[in-house]
C-alpha cells in the first residue's frame, strides 16, 4: 500500500470517527423502552384482552387484527402474541420475548427459575424422536403457564385454559 492511499484511508477514517462524536442533541437521543411498557401475560390474558373472550368481540374493538401478513390473526399492539381460538373463543396466547409472566419469567429465562417461581409445577416430556421442546406446567384452577423448554432455558410461554394448554403440549401444535 502506498503512503498515500494510506494517509487517505487515515483521513477516512478520522473523518468518520469525528462525525459520530461529540454531543448528541436531546431529540436524537435514544431512548430505551421503559420495563413498565413490556407486555405481562397473566392467567387472565393481557390488557384488555381476556381468555374466553370471541374472535367476532375483539374484532368488533379493533384489537384483532386478520389485515396483517401472518400465520393468523394478531392482536393489535401485542407483535409477540399469537392467540389460539377454539370455537370463537380464545384459549390461549401464544408468547414470545420480551412478554414476561408477572412473576418476570419469559423466553430466554433459566428452567431454575421457572422452578422456583412455580414449585408445584408439572413436569411434560416430549416424545422421543421428536423435535418439540419439554414442558413445565404451572397450574392455577382451570388456568395455566405452559413453560416450553430446551432443559436449560424457556423458548415459549404460553399462557391460558390449563386443558387447552395440556393438549397442546400432548398433540404438538403450534399457532401456525
Amino acid at each position: 500500500m502506498k503512503l498515500r492511499q494510506f494517509g487517505f484511508i487515515a483521513a477516512l477514517l478520522l473523518a468518520a470517527s469525528a462525525s459520530g462524536s461529540g454531543v448528541m442533541p436531546p431529540d436524537t437521543i435514544a431512548v430505551r423502552e421503559p420495563v413498565a411498557s413490556v407486555s405481562v401475560v397473566d392467567l387472565d390474558g393481557v390488557a384488555d384482552v381476556d381468555f374466553g373472550d370471541s374472535e367476532s368481540e375483539l374484532t368488533r374493538r379493533g384489537i384483532l387484527r386478520t389485515d396483517v401478513d401472518a400465520c393468523g390473526p394478531t392482536l393489535a399492539g401485542y407483535d409477540e402474541i399469537s392467540p389460539i381460538f377454539i370455537e370463537d373463543r380464545l384459549v390461549l396466547l401464544w408468547a414470545g420475548d420480551p412478554v414476561r409472566t408477572p412473576e418476570g419469567i419469559a423466553a430466554g429465562s433459566p428452567v431454575a427459575e421457572v422452578r422456583a417461581s412455580y414449585p408445584t409445577i408439572r413436569e411434560l416430556q416430549a416424545p422421543q424422536g421428536t423435535y418439540r421442546f419439554d414442558g413445565l406446567l404451572a397450574r392455577d384452577g382451570d388456568r395455566a403457564y405452559l413453560f416450553l423448554h430446551d432443559g436449560q432455558t424457556v423458548r415459549k410461554v404460553i399462557a391460558g385454559y390449563a386443558d387447552w394448554a395440556h393438549r397442546l403440549f400432548i398433540e404438538g401444535h403450534a399457532p401456525c
